[in-house]
């Protein structure tokens, strides 16, 4: 390697090291925090955190698929929060969950149902049973309601007021929503401003404290005011037992569920054989009628056929030639006579004229003729074959 080219790598390396100083001195660190949103689990499980809030407190916390379970759970000491959707309960099913709170359980559920004044009815079925209602409420608010204190704003928050405590505790329910005791059965109740959101009553020998929404304990909202408080007074002295479904899932969704793959190739394969028994690549062929294959179809299709190829010419000789051998099988020495006598023999056989005989044996011409010659030439010479 020479000087020079060694020199040029010197100076190319030394250019690449200012570049890098120079562009580290200009660099600055910095830490950036990603969130990811929450993990899989708290997606999953709205009350998770509840749950593990209630677990700290050294509460026994299980959960249960749906109220299928609930055969095998004893209702002393428990507390079964139904937290979930009730839209698949059945009126058996209520019933048997009425029986488990009368046999000394505590039920916590959410009214899901708004009353209907029409039917007398809401159609909740645990509403219903219980003698309880629940109203929408209309939302009044004041021009200056954004310059409200913060005591104020307590007067939208509901107020669970219990013996022997001095101040209140605070609970943000959806002011939405109104719980009314139609039966008058309640001993206890949490009220906000204008309306009720929790009432409480003995049934049997077990309890019921129907809600109007669960919103308070999820993951985001369990640390807030006495949310969490609230889940721990209830459930005190108590096992816990969450119920987010109330039935099982259809066959479908079981197997949307465990088995997407397995529905996905199904379908692929019913996709498939569909297109295969749909696909045509034209119009269908009409299966062909045996019967009308004729021996004068065949020739007429030959005759087509030659007609295209070979040309008049072709034909006419053909006919005159098999004219031919006809007539000397049927004239011994036809063929040595003169034109004119020929004539003569196939006119006696034939019984047409001696020019028609002489003009349908002239050699084809070397232009085709019009159609109408052309098949007037033919008929006489047919009817010459035929004649012989």
């Amino acid at each position: 390697m020479s000087r020079r080219r060694i020199s040029s790598l010197l100076l190319v390396a030394v250019l690449i090291a200012a570049l890098l100083a120079f562009a580290a001195s200009k660099a600055t660190s910095y830490s950036e925090v990603i969130e990811h949103g929450p993990a899989p689990e708290v997606r999953s499980t709205p009350y998770l955190a509840a749950e593990q809030f209630l677990v700290a407190q050294k509460r026994a916390v299980d959960r249960a698929d749906n109220l299928a379970a609930l055969g095998g759970l004893p209702p002393e000491n428990r507390i079964l929060l139904l937290l979930g959707e009730r839209a698949d309960m059945t009126p058996m099913q209520a019933e048997q969950l009425l029986e488990w709170v009368t046999n000394g359980g505590h039920l916590v559920f959410v009214a899901e149902r708004i009353w209907d004044e029409r039917s007398a009815s809401s159609g909740d079925l645990l509403l219903d049973a219980l003698g309880l209602q629940q109203y929408e409420t209309i939302a009044e608010e004041s021009a200056d309601s954004s310059k409200q204190s913060g005591a104020d704003r307590n007067l939208e928050l509901t107020r669970l007021y219990l013996e022997n405590e001095e101040a209140p505790a605070y609970l943000a329910f959806d002011t939405s929503f109104h719980l009314y005791d139609a039966g008058k059965k309640a001993h206890a109740w949490a009220n906000s401003q204008g309306a009720t959101h929790m009432l409480q009553l003995q049934h049997g020998a077990g309890l019921i404290t129907a809600l109007t929404d669960s919103w308070i304990w999820q993951n985001d909202r369990i640390d807030g005011y006495d949310h969490a408080w609230l889940l721990w007074y209830l459930t005190q002295d108590r096992e816990v037992t969450f119920v987010y479904r109330t039935g099982h899932d259809s066959l479908a969704k079981q197997l949307l569920k465990h088995f997407p793959e397995a529905l996905l190739a199904l379908l692929l394969i019913l996709a498939f054989t569909l297109w295969h028994l749909s696909h045509r690549l034209g119009p269908l062929i009409e299966t062909t009628n045996h019967g009308r294959r004729q021996l004068e179809e065949h020739i007429r299709a030959s005759a087509d056929f030659l007609y295209r190829r070979a040309g008049q010419g072709h034909l006419l000789t053909s006919l005159q030639h098999d004219i031919m051998r006809q007539a000397q099988r049927r004239h011994p020495g036809y063929e040595i006579l003169a034109h004119d006598q020929q004539c003569q023999v196939l006119a006696a056989f034939s019984g047409l004229h001696i020019d028609t005989i002489d003009h349908a044996l002239r050699p084809p011409p070397p232009k085709p003729v019009s159609v109408a010659e052309f098949t007037a030439q033919v008929a006489h010479l047919q009817t010459l074959r035929n004649s012989l």
